[in-house]
């Protein structure tokens, strides 16, 4: 297929708030983009994760919506509409029938979980578990830092470090994780302003509280079945409520990267 009415065809494999950054550059550069993703998907930042249309149908981020679609026939009349479309296939059954011109793995799973050189003539994976020139084409680094949306075309990219980027001087404490296992219930809501100590979420029995004053940037979906250090919810410092529904720095950073990376290689191999 490669092509839908000339526009190449790049397959997003991931549809959280950094793939949502990538989606948003391939999409305004004219291409036609199909998401798969998991029948469950667990994003934190759902503000600005295009993944929630598994869930409600349609999600929209800033200026792009995607759509829901249950069978691959109406993937064309979803483009038709200026829109992408979003379908649930984890294991990517579906590039094989589809034959895009690029895969782009944004999954974010810190480690490879099935993408390969054989899936498109582009292959592109986003952060660590990628070696570059083995098992995608090249990889785009997702480390904070000089080096954030750099292209690596041989090699792995730098490892997780596991401390969140440095907001105001908080690190990890922006960060929440479940205190133990069992089905997650909203307290409160994605935009709200904490305070630390504030209980923001429960489960089972056992509370969920902010480190710090700020917005809730992030939490997982309400009833989601979590387990003991999942991380789980976000809060940010600056308290600005509208950047939990703007697509982030390092989101876009990273989506200018892997758009970059896309038509080097679109030219570099001639298709």
């Amino acid at each position: 297929m490669m092509y839908y009415k000339e526009k190449p065809i790049i397959i997003i494999r991931g549809g959280g708030d950094v793939a949502t950054g990538i989606i948003q550059k391939l999409h305004r550069s004219g291409n036609a983009i199909l998401i798969l993703d998991v029948e469950k998907p667990t994003a934190i930042r759902r503000g600005v994760a295009l993944c929630d249309a598994v869930y409600f149908g349609e999600k929209e981020v800033e200026d792009i919506k995607a759509v829901r679609i249950d069978s691959l026939k109406e993937i064309e009349k979803v483009w038709d509409q200026g829109n992408i479309p979003l379908y649930v296939d984890p294991k990517g059954d579906s590039i094989y029938e589809i034959k895009p011109m690029a895969v782009v793995d944004a999954i974010l799973a810190k480690k490879n979980i099935g993408t390969n050189k054989n899936m498109a003539p582009i292959t592109i994976g986003v952060g660590p578990g990628f070696i570059a020139g083995e098992d995608v084409d090249l990889v785009v680094e997702t480390n904070r830092g000089h080096d954030l949306g750099r292209l690596i075309f041989s090699g792995p990219p730098q490892e997780n470090t596991g401390i969140p980027g440095d907001i105001m001087g908080y690190t990890s404490e922006r960060v929440i994780h479940a205190p133990n296992s069992g089905e997650l219930k909203h307290i409160r809501k994605i935009g709200d302003l904490v305070k630390k100590g504030e209980k923001i979420a429960q489960i089972e029995d056992v509370a969920v509280k902010s480190k710090l004053d700020g917005v809730l940037r992030g939490l997982i979906g309400d009833g989601t079945i979590v387990h003991k250090g999942m991380k789980i919810a976000d809060v940010d410092p600056r308290g600005e409520v509208s950047a939990c529904y703007y697509i982030s720095d390092k989101a876009r950073n990273i989506g200018g990267g892997v758009l970059e990376g896309f038509y080097y290689l679109k030219w570099k191999k001639k298709i």
